[in-house]
C-alpha cells in the first residue's frame, strides 16, 4: 500500500485523529528515504507532541526504526536490557549501566543498549568508552561478548540508522518529541526482558501498554520524586507483567538516600570513578544500595517474578560482594577493547 502524502497525515492530526501503526511505520521509512521536507516532519512531530502519541503510533515508529536499522541476532535465548528514558535532568551517575554488570555478574545475560549523554554528564556510551571499549556492530564479536562474559553493549548510533535523519530536526525543535520515547524500545537485539525507568506516571502507563503489545517480560519503575530509576530518595512505583506496587526504600532493607548521593559529578571521569567504585565495592552505601535495588528488579523480571524481591536483592549483593560483577566488567573490557 502506497503511503499517503504528509499533508493527509497532518490534516488528520490537526483534527485530533489517530494514525495507525502501519501508517507511522510508513512515515518513518519515508523519512529515511528523504521523501518529506524538513518543515513537514517538524509539523508532524509538533502535532503529535501537542496531542500526545498513542501506543500504536509509537509502535509504528519502532517498527520502522528496527526495519531500517541493523539487526543483532544473538545466539542465546533470554537476556535483559536495563535502561531509563532519560530527560529527568537529575544528573545521576550511571545507575542502569552499573546494574547491568551486577546482573551479568550474577550469572544472567544482558544486552545493554545505550548512547552518549543528552541531558546528563555521562550516558552509558560515555562511561563504557571511558574504559577503552570500542563500539562495534560486528555480530560475531557481539555474540562472543554475551556468551563469554554474559553482557554485550550495543551503541545506538551504530544500529538505529533512521535516527540520523531526524537528529537535526529534533535539535532545532528544542522540545522533547515522540522520538525521545523510542530509545528504550528500539534495542536491535529485541530483548525478551526489560527493566525501564520512567520519569513520570504518564510514561509508565504508556510503556505498560507498549510492552503488553510487544509481548515481553518487563518491569517499569518510577521514583515518585521524578527520577527515571529507583533512586531510594523516597517512595517508588513498580509495575510488571504480574503486579503494580508502591515501595518504600525500607521495604527492601535500605535507608532513604539523599539526592546528592546520586550525583554523577561534573565530568565524565568523575562519573566513571563512581561506576568503578560500585563494582569495586568501595562506593558510598547509598550508591551501592541504589544499584542493588535496580539490579534486583531486573533479576526479578528475568526470573519471571518467581523470586521475591528480597531474594533478588541478595543475588545482586552477592554479585558485588563476591567480586563477580567486577570480574565480569574486566572481562568485558578485555574482550571489547
Amino acid at each position: 500500500m502506497k503511503p499517503q502524502p504528509m499533508k493527509t497525515y497532518l490534516d488528520r492530526i490537526l483534527c485530533h485523529e489517530e494514525l495507525t501503526r502501519e501508517e507511522t511505520r510508513d512515515i518513518l521509512i519515508g523519512i529515511t528515504k528523504e521523501e518529506y521536507p524538513v518543515e513537514q516532519i517538524s509539523a508532524l512531530l509538533t502535532g503529535l507532541q501537542m496531542r500526545g502519541i498513542t501506543v500504536d503510533e509509537l509502535l509504528g515508529f519502532r517498527d520502522g526504526i528496527l526495519e531500517t536499522g541493523v539487526p543483532v541476532p544473538l545466539d542465546c535465548d533470554r537476556y535483559i536490557d536495563v535502561v531509563g528514558t532519560g530527560g529527568d535532568r537529575k544528573n545521576t551517575f550511571n545507575i542502569s549501566t552499573t546494574a547491568c554488570f551486577v546482573i551479568a555478574g550474577a550469572g544472567y545475560r544482558v544486552a545493554k543498549h545505550g548512547n552518549y549523554a543528552a541531558t546528563s554528564t555521562s550516558g552509558a556510551s560515555n562511561v563504557i568508552a571511558n574504559h577503552g571499549v570500542k563500539f562495534t556492530d560486528d555480530i560475531d564479536r557481539l555474540n562472543r561478548s554475551i556468551n563469554e562474559c554474559g553482557i554485550v553493549y550495543l551503541h545506538a548510533q551504530l544500529f538505529a540508522k533512521a535516527m540520523k535523519f531526524v537528529g537535526p530536526i529534533r535539535r532545532n525543535l528544542q522540545f522533547p518529541t515522540c522520538f525521545n520515547l523510542l530509545g528504550p524500545i528500539v534495542n536491535p537485539a529485541k530483548p525478551q526482558c526489560q527493566l525501564l525507568g520512567v520519569a513520570n506516571l504518564d510514561q509508565m502507563r504508556l510503556y505498560n501498554n507498549v510492552y503488553q503489545k510487544i509481548g515481553i517480560d518487563y518491569g517499569i519503575v518510577n521514583s515518585i520524586d521524578g527520577y527515571d530509576e529507583i533512586s531510594l530518595t523516597g517512595d517508588f512505583k513498580v509495575t510488571t507483567n504480574s503486579y503494580e506496587r508502591v515501595f518504600k526504600p525500607s521495604d527492601l532493607g535500605f535507608a532513604t538516600a539523599k539526592p546528592e548521593e546520586l550525583a554523577s559529578g561534573a565530568t565524565e571521569s568523575e562519573a566513571a570513578a563512581i561506576f568503578d567504585s560500585v563494582l569495586n565495592n568501595t562506593a558510598l552505601p547509598a550508591q551501592k544500595n541504589i544499584v542493588l535495588a535496580n539490579a534486583a528488579f531486573g533479576i526479578q523480571v528475568l526470573e519471571r517474578g518467581r523470586k521475591e524481591i528480597d531474594e533478588c536483592v541478595d543475588i545482586a549483593r552477592e554479585s558485588i560482594d563476591s567480586g563477580k560483577a567486577l570480574a565480569t566488567f574486566k572481562k568485558f573490557v578485555a574482550l571489547n577493547s
